[in-house]
């Protein structure tokens, strides 16, 4: 279970691991089919990146150049260890990745409450001479070790310096939030507050939405983010990220997972209001004792008293005033959450080149685009080429 972000404590094998059967789900009803014993896994695997609605929404959400190939290990009927990943195909060589890292660009992993019958996922993979890339794994995952140790002797393991991870480590002291700030953000968050009276009546809303109050909560929080966005606009330019009204699949992806999370009780919408009206939004799920913040949005009208700020410091203070442990920054690491000075978890980038022809396609390829300086052009040509004809080899061999 290093999907909570922390080495998991020893646990007794259970009875049968060492008979663990190991299957691919390969398309949704398959991967649906996982769902009752998934959620049993929920207590051991509290943070949803790991959980079954987060899962099933990627896979809906960005299906259009990769398919499921998510490898179980069960004992009966009780799920011990899950890869959840997708094949889709890269600079020509197709490849296995965790389902929705390159689209989200959040933190995954394996999802073990055993760590044998996740050595047999690892195995079980290896076999199967597809390269492996995991985009953003936590660095003290326990995967790590038990990939390369079932790899050892077929793949070139290739583990990299990933973007880490920010959060608060909340205690007593965060029930005050602005007193985690130096003096002079305390002074201009003072300011800013003024600056927002100033305009109007300042209240904040954090909704647990039911079904029926869902979209229209949604909307609102959507708007929020694309208000200040040019009509045509269809790429960042001030460094904001896109919002989903520009952006359809992760838009899918946070509509599915919001109705989800939804059901479950675990959603939190926030508004910060001016006079009634929505001047900076976070959508972010309670869960596993932690505040996962997964979109934050501001009306760049209204930036002089800096709603954002503002909103960021009663939802710290309403995370600690719940006795929450962490505020994880899953969706932003920019300026607005960096004043707060928050923790951060080292990350790594995984890939796996088998000693197979797929294998050295994806090396050769992956060098290909590696290279740089004047020699780029003509490497890059060459080693195309050749992973072209290794391509072509794999396709007629395999």
């Amino acid at each position: 279970m290093p999907i909570t972000f922390d080495p998991p404590a020893e646990r007794e094998t259970p009875a049968g691991t060492s008979r663990a059967r190991v299957h691919c789900a390969l398309a949704l009803d398959e991967v649906d089919a996982l769902e009752t014993s998934w959620r049993e896994m929920h207590s051991d695997v509290p943070n949803p990146l790991g959980q079954f609605n987060w899962t099933r929404a990627c896979l809906a959400a960005f299906p259009a150049d990769s398919t499921p190939h998510v490898v179980a290990a069960t004992a009966g009927a009780r799920l011990l260890a899950l890869a959840p990943l997708v094949q889709k195909r890269r600079h020509g060589v197709c490849r296995l990745y965790l389902a929705g890292a390159g689209e989200l660009l959040e933190p995954m992993d394996l999802v073990w409450t055993d760590a044998k019958a996740c050595a047999r996922v690892f195995q079980s993979l290896a076999r199967s001479g597809a390269p492996l890339v995991f985009e953003r794994v936590p660095a003290n995952s326990l995967s790590v070790p038990l990939l390369r140790r079932a790899y050892f002797g077929r793949a070139l393991v290739s583990v990299s310096r990933g973007q880490p991870c920010a959060y608060l480590a909340l205690n007593e002291s965060w029930l005050v939030p602005e007193c985690q700030l130096p003096p002079d953000d305390q002074a201009a968050l003072v300011r800013a507050r003024r600056a927002a009276e100033a305009l109007g009546q300042v209240t904040t809303e954090i909704h647990a939405p039911d079904l029926r109050d869902l979209a229209s909560v949604l909307d609102e929080a959507f708007d929020v983010e694309s208000s200040g966005w040019p009509a045509d606009a269809a790429v960042p330019t001030s460094g904001r990220p896109t919002p989903l009204s520009r952006d359809p699949q992760r838009a899918v992806f946070y509509l599915q997972y919001a109705r989800a999370a939804c059901v479950e009780g675990v959603l939190r919408v926030c508004f910060l209001r001016i006079d009634g009206r929505a001047v900076a939004m976070q959508i972010a799920v309670e869960s596993g004792g932690a505040f996962w913040l997964l979109r934050a949005g501001h009306d760049p009208e209204f930036t002089d008293c800096r709603p954002d700020q503002l909103l960021a410091r009663e939802t710290i203070r309403y995370a600690a005033e719940s006795g929450l442990a962490s505020y994880e920054l899953l969706c932003t690491a920019d300026d607005t959450y960096r004043k707060w000075r928050p923790q951060q978890r080292a990350c790594v980038a995984v890939n796996v080149y088998p000693l197979s022809l797929r294998g050295l396609a994806a090396l050769l390829a992956d060098l290909a685009v590696a290279t740089h300086g004047r020699w780029r052009a003509p490497i890059a040509n060459a080693v195309q080429a050749l992973a072209r004809l290794v391509s072509a080899a794999m396709m007629h061999w395999v």
